[in-house]
């Protein structure tokens, strides 16, 4: 029987989708339908039922699930055990992520990663929306929403700092701001309200409801464009923005919010070794710049 094979019946067990097995495999999807019916043939039994919304087992797969999930153990234990493990690990890995930590922070490191692994290949949704691993969108997730409940492996990334910033040219213009009741004064750049992706981004209400807002942007990097273009002021990552030269903090001991991010993956994908070297690496990536993040 051969392994290649089974490879291709667990990813599509896994992702219930043709086009994101393909993905994780690396392939196009008639491939993977290739391989499940030369599978199928040579075991004599059909293991998936084909239907208009994915694919899922038959009895006969779910029977042969946990075997070839034991193979998989096995040679991922094979793979750690031989010279230089670094250089086996190979695969592909879609991570998502909120976009101003996708862009930032992420974007600016992955190239570590895959200088350490070089046969790994990364796709990375920075992106203003959730990206949800309920729907195969992504492998790792890392989001601003803890989920109550799924079958997923769930840790707490890091803690982030949020605070108030303005453009130099704009707090020329208008003078500083000492006070929360100035701010009703000027005007303000944030998130559209109804196409917000997590509520946690929602913070006028507590800083200034009666605010003028100009600007409205699904996107956080957009904001904070506009912001340091003088178009008014907002809240920011202090991450991002602390390393714009044009943005200034304002009211830095009065105004300032902490947020949480958090690490999602499927719980089927924990033991694959490509998968627990990624997360690995986003933890310690999170730790390592702990201070900027954190506003220190």
């Amino acid at each position: 029987m051969d392994w290649d094979n089974l490879r291709f019946f667990l990813e599509l067990s896994r992702a219930g989708k043709l086009t994101a097995a393909a993905r994780r495999m690396g392939v196009d999807h008639t491939t993977v339908s290739r391989r499940i019916q030369v599978l199928e043939k040579s075991l004599g039994v059909t293991l998936f039922i084909r239907e208009n919304t994915g694919y899922s087992l038959t009895e006969a797969g779910r029977r042969l699930l946990p075997q070839v999930e034991q193979m998989e153990s096995a040679s991922v234990s094979i793979e750690q055990s031989l010279p230089n493990p670094e250089e086996q690990l190979s695969g592909q890995i879609r991570i998502g992520a909120t976009e101003g930590y996708g862009t930032i922070m992420i974007g600016r490191q992955l190239g570590n990663l895959t200088h350490r692994y070089p046969h790994l290949h990364l796709d990375l949704l920075a992106l203003p929306r959730a990206v949800r691993l309920s729907r195969h969108e992504a492998d790792i997730v890392i989001t601003l929403e803890r989920p109550e409940r799924g079958p997923f492996i769930i840790t707490k990334l890091t803690d982030y700092v949020l605070r108030l910033y303005a453009s130099r040219d704009y707090l020329e213009r208008h003078g500083p701001i000492r006070r929360r009741d100035h701010m009703s004064q000027h005007r303000f750049v944030s998130y559209v309200d109804d196409l917000v992706f997590s509520r946690e981004l929602l913070f006028l209400d507590e800083i200034a409801s009666s605010g003028d807002v100009s600007i409205r942007s699904t996107s956080v990097l957009a904001q904070q464009e506009a912001i340091a273009t003088g178009a008014g002021i907002g809240i920011l990552p202090a991450f991002s923005a602390d390393i714009d030269s044009r943005l200034q903090v304002v009211m830095p001991e009065q105004i300032r919010f902490v947020r949480t991010f958090w690490m999602l993956m499927p719980e089927e994908l924990r033991h694959i070794a490509r998968m627990r070297v990624t997360w690995d690496f986003l933890r310690e990536m999170a730790e390592r710049n702990r201070g900027q993040l954190m506003a220190f």
